[in-house]
């Protein structure tokens, strides 16, 4: 998942690594827990691109922090509403640099990237301006090639780089990191430094072994809704189009996310998308009736579409707990396009037709039957 700004760097310093005394505010009447000034005031959503869309300002006083934080909080950026911003106290007198890791699944080990520029995206630099380098993915490997990059860099830049890239080494490795950016990295004359930014990415796989992350998501109506769920339910779960008028129940991430862009190709607005892992159902209709539950919250949804390719599960099985589903779901009273592919089709015709679905093997004739009730519904 895609940490907030303020949770990466709660957890950045967890591993050591400086960072801007600050604090996070989820109303303007919170300013009584403010670090000392100047600061600057950041909106906290799971994207980048804050600054282009005005969701990070500057304030001298508590009277502006309250009024920036009034102004920042409920703004929609990449499709995200701000409900928090984390008040920090700027940084004076420093330079900018760039450090980041990622795994590199295709080298079968970790990516640094370093830059004596920082504060802007990194794909804006010219090459020559980046030095990357690839380490196996062990902490003191990884320490030892970042300060090998850092010493490519003069004066008090190196060695800001080289402190930051051990720190960054060990942080990455104990925490089963996918990304961790800082940009900018605030350097100064003697060569301390301090992460003015971060961008963390944690692979949900490792969650069990992370409990610094797995508590991130105890809170419901927090920022890792999809993670949260996952984590639940044992599906994924998210809503691409909060307009959307088509909810989807599919399986196969790969399916699903093509049916999405076909769908959106042919000018129709899926809501969400899902891979339920039908074979993780076990004969329970429990993550189905969930998943129907958060596809009913779409405000602008009008049809549900179906469309499953099952392997080792049985297509009438499936039919008989979607049916019993839907039923258990009585106020999603939207019609239903049933698209199957697999063992067990007869059953499942059999099943679905007592009611009143109609059952479809192919994706064209499954989504002309979407068409006719979307333009029923006009």
């Amino acid at each position: 998942m895609y940490l907030l700004e303020h949770d990466a760097k709660l957890l950045l310093a967890h591993h050591g690594i400086p960072t801007p005394q600050g604090c996070l505010l989820t109303d303007a009447a919170q300013i009584n827990q403010l670090p000392p000034g100047p600061w600057i005031v950041k909106g906290q959503i799971t994207a980048g691109g804050r600054g282009k869309a005005g969701l990070i300002k500057t304030a001298t006083t508590p009277v502006e922090v309250a009024a920036q934080t009034a102004g920042i909080i409920g703004k929609q950026a990449k499709g995200r509403t701000v409900r928090a911003v984390r008040v920090e106290q700027q940084v004076h007198g420093a330079s900018e640099a760039y450090l980041s890791m990622l795994l590199d699944p295709a080298a079968a080990g970790v990516r640094i990237i370093m830059a004596a520029q920082g504060g802007m995206e990194i794909e804006s630099l010219p090459q020559d301006a980046l030095r990357i380098a690839t380490a196996a993915p062990d902490a003191s490997v990884l320490a030892a090639a970042a300060e090998k990059l850092a010493a490519t860099f003069d004066g008090a830049t190196g060695k800001a780089l080289a402190e930051s890239g051990r720190a960054m080494a060990g942080a990455f490795m104990a925490t089963e990191a996918l990304l961790i950016e800082i940009n900018p990295l605030f350097v100064h004359s003697d060569g301390s430094w301090v992460a003015g930014d971060a961008k963390f990415v944690t692979d949900d796989s490792a969650l069990p072994r992370q409990p610094e992350q797995h508590a991130l998501l105890a809170n419901a109506d927090g920022p890792y809704l999809e993670t949260a769920l996952k984590d639940a339910h044992g599906c994924d779960y998210v809503v691409v189009d909060p307009a959307g008028e088509i909810a989807l129940l599919t399986t196969g991430a790969g399916l699903s996310m093509m049916l999405i862009d076909e769908m959106r190709s042919a000018g129709l607005k899926p809501y969400n998308f899902l891979d339920i892992r039908t074979g993780g159902l076990r004969g329970e209709t429990k993550r189905l009736v969930s998943v129907l539950q958060w596809m009913h919250q779409g405000p602008n949804v009008k049809v549900l579409l179906i469309n499953i390719f099952a392997g080792i599960t049985e297509l009438g099985e499936f039919s008989q707990l979607l049916v019993s589903a839907l039923q258990a779901v009585p106020d999603f009273k939207v019609p239903v396009v049933a698209r199957l592919v697999g063992n067990g089709m007869e059953a499942a015709r059999t099943v679905l037709a007592k009611a009143g679905i109609t059952l479809h093997s192919d994706l064209d004739a499954a989504l002309l039957e979407v068409r006719t009730h979307l333009g029923a519904g006009q």
